[in-house]
């Protein structure tokens, strides 16, 4: 991925895309999306909170991450990830960004059962 030289390495690409595309995240759900373990997302995302490119907030037992607006660099790399973003086909977001992050809505049937 040619944001991987961008970045320096495919995590922190992985991480920013994510944060991009979603708006806020959890390691977790980044790790699950690519099936890779937790350490090293939650590491890249700690790299990127100290150098405040990335602000925290607890939400119960978990850290969610989102983009420090208040960072002169956050307008920047967003630049950046838009142009990778919208060069992507609906085909690669869909395989990219395949797990629902928000609730589903009050009364909305679950496809699949009865």
């Amino acid at each position: 991925m040619v944001l991987d030289g961008i970045f320096g390495n495919k995590t922190a690409s992985k991480v920013l895309l994510h944060l991009f595309h979603y708006n806020e995240i959890h390691s977790a759900a980044i790790a699950n999306d690519y099936g890779v373990a937790v350490t090293p997302i939650r590491m890249q995302l700690e790299r990127f909170e100290k150098a405040s490119i990335l602000v925290a907030k607890n939400v119960g037992r978990t850290r969610v991450f989102s983009f420090n607006q208040k960072s002169p660099f956050v307008k920047p790399i967003k630049a950046i990830l838009e142009i990778f973003y919208n060069s992507l086909t609906i085909e690669e977001k869909e395989k990219i960004f395949s797990t629902r992050r928000r609730p589903r809505e009050k009364g909305k049937p679950i496809y699949g059962r009865t």
